[in-house]
């Protein structure tokens, strides 16, 4: 029910309340979201309890001003922003009121609101190198947009969440501090950037933010009828921000090529056998627990020029140099890191020449592993200060494969192996070649990681699935669920790879979804099977009309895989469709994307 359902008409009449009143909260009332109205009933029973309790007449009492309760903002794609907001949120309500805070996801928030806000802490992702999370992208785009308003009544604080090894580390959380700084606001505190392993940084922006607004809020209102404030509890006592589910033992029973041999790629579909107590949906992935292949250690070893048995101590344990170098991230170059380097090369030359390669650090990281740079550019380390400086390798997410509900206590992951070639010199990916090389019965460790924001619709409608390449990995768990259930709306499958003889994954699957009628369109596209290039973006706008005719019948639309090049390829290709096929102009076709996506029927799970 809408504020405005609660008309004065429906208001009942009170002794001494005169309809003028009534009608006069009714006018607030109506301008108030869930959370506003919340807050008005907590405040009204705080004065009426002030009032009983008090010897002062009624007529003397004057009501305090009212104000906004705090807006704790998060913009997640793997639920770690969620995490941190909703810690800081509970510490807010503990020393405010429940009332007077309030939890919300950017994809939930109307960017024009920003006017009326005037507490806000924002914890927001970066995802890939530099994009917003989907949930959060609105929010971004209007902020940074020359439509963003003065904002001079608003206090804010910002967390970013990222990870080091992308150039854009943080960029997203850096970029919205800085312009809302520009548009007037103030900042409570520093904003305070976190790596892959947030906990420590996340903890202690909680205790920071935590105080600040605390204080501000307290300034700002007074005791009023609110609970009174208290301090935050010791950090040491508080939850901590990342606390994530334990691990578990997956053991491999398959590990089948899924690409032609001899083809460039090799793709592997793994199916692991999985603890009874492990649930996931459609949509998922799992998160594996990896160690670096020999062959990536010993070329770090040799670049080093250490010996692998030589004990190293990190953080109070003791293990072989050998053990560490397993463990820790060495293929993923980071920002960080690298200027650590170059601060350890002795010629000032050789350091002002390695520190210019840096100015194009994206094709810089992406070319590299430690093992080149420690070659091509040698510095002074010991090996006790490379292993602690290094992060722990992480473990890495697979979008799962298969539903549940098909294949019980299984998850199906499809991994592309990375092996590839640079500086003339053999690279292997830490996860992908660990899990290609995984034999049955090996054990692994996982666990698995939602993502509620790529779910199948409740209502079993019309679905349209865009994922060239491995990304088609959550389609094959999508159409097996639909099938499960018995789903009545239609299917449409966008795959695309390299040719159709080498690289047409699950090709028999597909084939068979069709003749049972599980998946009612299908199609492909193979960019080297003819002279000019063909990818999954010219397939759709090739079927442009019967597209926005799905799209217009309420499909929802799916896309996975490739964040840098096919991602922006098929939004681009969408909004192409919305003028062509839909008959808008530039704003109109952003508009109308825009809306799909608020509406989450534009879904994206892009890496």
């Amino acid at each position: 029910m809408s504020a405005s359902s609660s008309s004065s008409s429906s208001l009942p009449v009170l002794p001494g309340v005169s309809s003028e009143a009534v009608r006069a909260l009714d006018v607030v009332l109506d301008q108030l979201d869930v959370a506003g109205l919340q807050w008005v009933s907590g405040y009204a029973a705080g004065i009426a309890r002030a009032r009983a309790s008090s010897s002062v007449p009624v007529t003397e009492v004057v009501a305090a001003p009212a104000t906004r309760p705090v807006t704790v903002l998060f913009g997640t794609q793997t639920g770690n922003s969620k995490k941190v907001a909703e810690q800081l949120a509970t510490s807010l309500a503990s020393s405010l009121s429940s009332s007077a805070v309030r939890t919300i996801s950017a994809a939930g928030f109307n960017p024009r609101t920003l006017v009326d806000e005037r507490l806000l802490v924002i914890a927001i992702a970066t995802h890939g190198d530099g994009d917003p999370p989907d949930d959060a992208r609105a929010l971004y785009d209007f902020i940074t947009s020359k439509r963003a308003p003065q904002l001079p009544q608003l206090q804010y604080a910002v967390l970013g969440l990222g990870d080091s090894s992308y150039p854009q580390f943080c960029s997203v959380a850096r970029v919205l501090d800085e312009r809302l700084a520009e548009l007037g606001a103030t900042r409570l505190i520093d904003r305070i950037d976190c790596d892959v392993d947030y906990a420590a940084k996340a903890n202690r922006f909680v205790v920071a933010s935590h105080a600040a607004v605390v204080a501000r809020y307290q300034a700002e209102n007074g005791s009023g009828p609110l609970a009174s404030i208290t301090p935050l509890r010791a950090a040491a006592t508080a939850p901590a921000a990342s606390t994530a589910p334990r691990l578990s033992t997956a053991t491999v029973v398959a590990n089948q090529r899924l690409t032609a041999r001899g083809t460039s790629k090799d793709v592997r579909h793994i199916e692991l056998a999985l603890d009874a107590d492990i649930v996931f949906a459609p949509g998922d992935a799992l998160l594996v627990e990896v160690l670096n292949d020999d062959l990536i250690v010993d070329e770090t070893l040799k670049a080093l020029r250490f010996d692998g048995d030589t004990d190293v101590v990190r953080d109070g344990e003791t293990r072989s140099l050998r053990e560490w170098l397993r463990r820790l991230e060495v293929t993923r170059l980071s920002k960080p890191m690298l200027l650590d380097h170059a601060q350890r090369i002795g010629s000032s030359s050789d350091r002002e020449a390695f520190e210019a390669q840096l100015s194009s650090l994206s094709s810089f990281v992406a070319q590299r592993q430690w093992a080149d740079v420690l070659v091509d550019s040698p510095a002074v380390w010991s090996a006790e200060a490379f292993v602690n400086t290094l992060r722990l390798l992480p473990a890495r997410a697979y979008s799962i494969a298969n539903s549940q509900a098909h294949a019980p206590n299984e998850a199906h992951l499809t991994v592309s192996l990375v092996d590839q070639r640079f500086n003339d010199r053999r690279r292997l990916g830490a996860a992908s070649t660990f899990l290609g090389a995984a034999a049955v019965d090996d054990v692994v460790s996982v666990r698995v990681q939602e993502n509620p924001r790529f779910r199948l619709p409740a209502d079993d409608g019309d679905v349209i699935f865009i994922g060239p390449g491995t990304g088609v990995a959550p389609f094959r768990s999508f159409l097996q669920e639909r099938e499960v259930r018995g789903a009545k709306g239609r299917s449409w499958l966008f795959f695309g790879e390299q040719t159709l003889v080498g690289h047409f994954l699950y090709q028999t699957e597909w084939a068979e979804a069709r003749r049972r009628g599980a998946l009612h369109r299908l199609d492909v596209a193979f960019s080297r099977d003819q002279e000019n290039k063909i990818y999954v973006q010219d397939r759709l706008r090739q079927r442009a009309h019967d597209l926005w005719s799905w799209l217009n019948d309420g499909a929802v639309i799916y896309v996975c895989g490739d964040a840098k090049r096919m991602a922006p390829d098929v939004e681009r290709a969408l909004l192409d469709i919305a003028k062509s096929a839909g008959h808008l102009d530039d704003d109109g076709a952003a508009d109308w994307l825009a809306d799909l996506s608020a509406a989450q029927r534009y879904r994206r799970d892009v890496y």
